[in-house]
């Protein structure tokens, strides 16, 4: 296995690991916990993405990435 799918399948990991742990109520999607885990699955998705030279997958990960980031640093409301 090469490099960039090691990276990849640690980052796809994390992301689904984010979502089984939502899907099965023990952790909220709104959460910092669950932001971060999606945060950074993505980042490293998108590298691993950069490094194949797969554009497509590059932007999906960075968006998902920025999305992740903002819900994690936006204020909470009480």
């Amino acid at each position: 296995m090469s490099a960039s799918e090691l990276i990849g399948s640690l980052g796809v990991a994390i992301l689904l690991g984010a979502f089984f742990l939502n899907l099965f109520g023990m952790i909220r999607n709104e959460s910092r916990a669950y932001q971060a885990l999606n945060a950074t699955g993505a980042a490293i998705a998108c590298y691993a993405s950069w490094m194949i030279g797969f554009v497509p997958f590059v932007v999906l990960e960075a968006t998902w990435c920025a999305v992740a980031l903002i819900a994690l640093v936006r204020p909470r409301s009480a």
